[in-house]
């Protein structure tokens, strides 16, 4: 992975080159998420969905992913009774105007890593409006506290509490061990690689890597509410994803957080990227 340690944040100065690759990757995640929710209509399936991003993605050079795009509409948008993972995986549920639907997917691009989610909706939804706009808060709450250095499982444990506050129930609990974030990193370019339960065999290789070092050293590259992420955030890049629930009805974003270990505040930690569509849509309706 490009190194961290004297990255500045894009208000700041130049990305790195690193950085920039990872910048590209999401943006090419992002930007296939808004081509697949503009073709979406009533009665398209969720695996209709996911493998209309992956055709998407590979069209455009892909052929490595962290993991497979997943679809989820309507009450499957808040892991309503998800249990096991496999109730995660697209199912033939149909999309229904006024359902809300997350497309979710993790391209690797040219050996660099991108793990995003992006929130819709087929029609009106006030309750998915009110969710989307909420989220805001809880994208400066991350990174105020991120640059706080305050251990990852309290800065999670905040994260809860304001979606307590605002009246939502916490769904990235319900992911595997209740993340909130993972860390992600570059992987060797190949012209194809295996897959395992939807996952890439190199992304995995990497993440039980750094899990094997980072209990040697006391930290975990994945970020949850339990003691093993009880350590201050480490220098990095981390796929952040806050999930909502309200009623039957689920909204997140996800996105790259930038960690560095500079004592500049700003630029200790940032996000990669304010040009993505749940960044522009807050700017837009505040400009209106």
């Amino acid at each position: 992975m490009a190194s961290v340690t004297s990255a500045t944040s894009p208000g700041a100065g130049e990305l790195t080159a690193g950085l920039r690759g990872f910048r590209e990757v999401q943006r090419l995640a992002y930007d296939c998420a808004e081509a697949v929710a503009a073709q979406l209509k009533p009665g398209v399936t969720e695996r209709a969905a996911a493998r209309m991003q992956r055709e998407w993605l590979r069209e455009r050079g892909v052929r490595d992913w962290f993991h497979l795009p997943f679809a989820w509409f309507g009450d499957r948008t808040a892991f309503v009774n998800f249990r096991v993972p496999p109730q995660f995986f697209p199912t033939h549920r149909e999309l229904e105007p006024g359902m809300a639907c997350i497309l979710d997917m993790a391209p690797v691009h040219n050996g660099y890593t991108a793990d995003i989610g992006y929130s819709g909706c087929l029609g009106l939804n006030p309750v998915h409006d009110r969710l989307l706009a909420d989220l805001e808060a809880h994208r400066d709450l991350i990174l105020r506290e991120v640059r706080e250095r305050r251990p990852l499982r309290e800065i999670y444990e905040d994260v809860d509490r304001l979606m307590v506050r605002q009246g939502y129930a916490n769904r990235h609990r319900a992911y595997p061990f209740g993340v909130i974030a993972h860390k992600i990193d570059r992987v060797r370019r190949r012209r194809w690689s295996p897959t395992l339960f939807g996952f890439g065999t190199q992304a995995l290789r990497g993440l039980a890597s750094d899990a094997l070092h980072g209990h040697r050293d006391g930290w975990s590259p994945l970020w949850s509410p339990y003691s093993f992420s009880d350590h201050p955030p480490r220098p990095g890049l981390w796929a952040v994803e806050p999930h909502l629930g309200f009623r039957g009805t689920g909204a997140k974003f996800e996105e790259i957080l930038v960690v560095t270990d500079s004592k500049d505040p700003q630029e200790s930690a940032f996000w990669l990227d304010d040009d993505l569509p749940h960044v522009r849509r807050r700017q837009e309706e505040r400009a209106a």
